[in-house]
């Protein structure tokens, strides 16, 4: 099992970690942070669907095709633990190198997003208040930045192992005892 989950996990923090590096802000340019976030989000999708294929080989290579909910579930949750510890380790080395003002970055967006739904300055004012100060905490302490990083990720992951787990934990066996009757 270690060999699939550390392949795999590999595999998924190296696609959802690598994925900053494919749009580098120029110096002085602006982060694009409206399509950021769905890139983002579909990429760690798409990485920790690996998941999948982990159980699937798992399975067929050592479970004589069933497997059961929490073999799938801790699988997956292996991968998943993997794959967020490089994706915190790859946003890190980002953030040092090309983003250092990310929060500044993303307080500006949003101030102007608010600003074109026709907010006025009072209400933008009393949203962002309490972002930014999360932001300061953000671009002051690196262990609360680490565990909000941890944060985007792990939970795409649980969902992503629960929904897997359940496919061969659950339905799959049920169709390897059609096929077996």
């Amino acid at each position: 099992m270690r060999k699939i989950v550390w392949t795999f996990g590999i595999i998924a923090g190296i696609i959802c970690g690598g994925i900053f590096y494919l749009d580098i802000p120029k110096e002085g340019e602006p982060m694009n942070f409206d399509a950021g976030q769905a890139w983002g989000y579909l990429t760690m999708i798409i990485a920790l669907s690996t998941i999948f294929f982990a159980v699937g080989q798992y399975r067929k290579n050592f479970c004589k095709g069933k497997i059961s909910f929490g073999k799938s579930f801790l699988i997956g949750l292996y991968i998943t633990l993997i794959a967020s510890v490089i994706y915190v380790i790859g946003w890190e080395i980002f953030y040092q190198n090309f983003a250092s003002d990310f929060g500044d970055q993303y307080m500006s967006w949003q101030r102007e997003s608010m600003t074109d739904k026709g907010m006025s300055a009072s209400e933008i004012d009393q949203i962002l208040a309490p972002q930014e100060e999360t932001m300061n905490l953000y671009a002051n302490n690196a262990p609360f930045r680490w565990g909000m990083t941890f944060l985007e990720i792990f939970p795409v992951g649980l969902i992503i192992s629960i929904l897997v787990a359940t496919i061969f934990g659950v339905f799959m066996n049920k169709k390897a005892q059609v096929e077996v009757s």
